[in-house]
């Protein structure tokens, strides 16, 4: 694993969650969090929209980032981060209603769901336990999508956990390769 992977699996979230909430603080009254997505922050109509455009733009680019330097998590693990990645940065082109968000936007939620069960790291039960967990979470989403009223929460706590996951996997692989300290006491 390549150190800057670590920095910017760090900083995904941060893009994220950072993204989304000064965007929110910029909307008018009556912006809802629970019930409007992510994407209505940078939609063509929503004001300052250029924040949540960047913070979805910064936030692929750290999974590809990320995805180049988790040389551990093998070539298909890698592949699905990137995929995931790269969705996320056609999300942020194809501004809500623009041909090809919603599609860009399911292809990248996908693919973050799956990928810690194609990757090599960590641990098998811990990978799919993983994957188990944002395959439900994107259940949830999916759940909400036809005008449900918790579709903006939903959407944010599954982003939230995909964007957490490759800094689980950096940390942990970061842990397993830190050196050890000589003369320790025993």
């Amino acid at each position: 694993m390549r150190t800057w992977a670590v920095v910017s699996a760090a900083v995904a979230p941060v893009a994220l969650i950072g993204g989304w909430s000064l965007a929110q603080s910029q909307q008018p009254p009556g912006y809802d969090q629970i019930s409007q997505t992510i994407s209505a922050l940078a939609a063509r109509d929503a004001a300052d929209r250029w924040i949540m455009t960047t913070g979805l733009f910064l936030l692929g680019a750290c999974h590809l980032v990320t995805a180049a330097g988790l040389t551990e998590a093998g070539r298909w693990g890698r592949a699905f981060l990137a995929l995931g990645g790269a969705g996320t940065i056609a999300v942020a082109s194809l501004p809500q209603p623009a041909t090809g968000h919603v599609q860009a936007a399911g292809i990248g939620f996908v693919a973050l769901a799956i990928w810690p069960a194609l990757a090599r790291v960590p641990e098998l039960a811990v990978r799919m336990a993983a994957t188990a967990v944002l395959l439900a979470l994107l259940g949830w989403f999916a759940s909400q999508l036809g005008g449900g009223a918790q579709l903006g929460l939903t959407e944010r706590i599954l982003a939230g956990a995909q964007a957490l996951w490759p800094l689980a996997v950096a940390l942990r692989l970061l842990a397993i390769n830190r050196p050890r300290g000589h003369g320790a006491p025993r």
